[in-house]
């Protein structure tokens, strides 16, 4: 591929070498100039996750093209949510914009220019926080259009500037009701959509979730911060492709999701507005627990696989 990368990456990895190799192979056909790599270290009680660690980490001595590779490999596991913020975190601390993938999303090629392109274009513009790599559409919303505007930031991919990830607290202290009164109900568009982001800003400001990216969004809300989706799906999630019984119900229309590319020159939208009809659809079809998502799903899949969730599900309760 002719194209030449010179925005950074940061490439996530714990102890997956199957798809971190897969995930490096479409780095290596890039041929970034800035390669950075987070490593979280082996849990002590998981049997035999040091070597699984120690091969994923091999996995970086394969690049074979002119490339300045930093690493950040921890001795000791932080788990997710602290491991990925903190990497982040090391990453926006020497670069002052970049792309951040992590071991198990797999890009198209033409994500990288998608995301080098509009890095340049919104740098200045502090209404636009975050590039997605995702789209979770079944149909175009925006035209010919080569990217909507959205409220949602989505994580299997993406790409952001310093100044965004300044506005980012794992531990969210700051959260309360009344900041969600004034500062996040006014951009949600349902009393569903109010009563399921109520509920997970609760209890991951509680520190009951271990995930960052709930943070990201909470920060790019409360900043009233709008971010891009492209038309075309440029990352898919290797971990939902190859276990989708364990993705089944939550998850199951984005297992479905293909590989997409995106032609170029991009077309841009005319305004900065965000695409309301576009976040219903995918608060709907990614998010909500609604009788006619969960009907739709019930159609689409078998009866022991809903079963087995519903089983699930109670055992979460008891």
């Amino acid at each position: 591929m002719s194209y030449t990368l010179n925005t950074p990456i940061l490439f996530l990895i714990f102890n997956r070498p199957d798809t971190t190799k897969s995930v490096f192979n479409q780095i290596r056909r890039i041929k970034p100039k800035y390669l950075y790599v987070a490593a979280d270290g082996p849990r002590e009680h998981v049997p035999n996750e040091k070597e699984k660690t120690d091969a994923t980490r091999e996995i970086i001595n394969q690049v074979d093209w002119d490339c300045n590779v930093v690493t950040l490999f921890r001795e000791k596991n932080l788990g997710c949510k602290y491991a990925v913020s903190s990497g982040i975190s090391w990453f926006f601390s020497q670069v002052e914009e970049g792309i951040i993938l992590e071991d198990d999303c797999l890009p198209d090629l033409s994500f990288f220019r998608f995301c080098e392109e509009l890095l340049e274009k919104y740098r200045s513009n502090k209404s636009i926080t975050f590039i997605s790599g995702n789209c979770f559409l079944k149909e175009p919303v925006n035209g010919n259009d080569s990217y909507y505007f959205s409220k949602y930031p989505h994580i299997w991919g993406w790409a952001s500037w310093r100044r965004v990830w300044e506005l980012y607290d794992v531990e969210m202290a700051d959260y309360n009701n009344n900041l969600f009164e004034t500062s996040i109900l006014p951009s949600l568009n349902s009393k569903s959509e109010e009563q399921y982001w109520k509920k997970v800003f609760e209890s991951t400001s509680a520190g009951e979730k271990n995930t960052w990216d709930y943070q990201i969004t909470y920060a790019i809300w409360k900043n009233k911060g709008i971010s891009i989706t492209p038309a075309k799906n440029l990352v898919i999630n290797l971990g939902f492709q190859n276990n989708s019984t364990h993705f089944f119900l939550e998850d199951s229309y984005k297992s479905g999701l293909k590989l997409e590319s995106i032609e170029f020159p991009l077309v841009h939208p005319a305004k900065v507005e965000i695409n309301k009809k576009a976040d219903n659809y995918t608060f709907e079809n990614t998010f909500s627990h609604s009788l006619s998502r969960l009907l739709r799903l019930f159609r689409e899949n078998s009866i022991p696989h809903i079963f087995s969730y519903v089983i699930r599900k109670i055992r979460k309760k008891v």
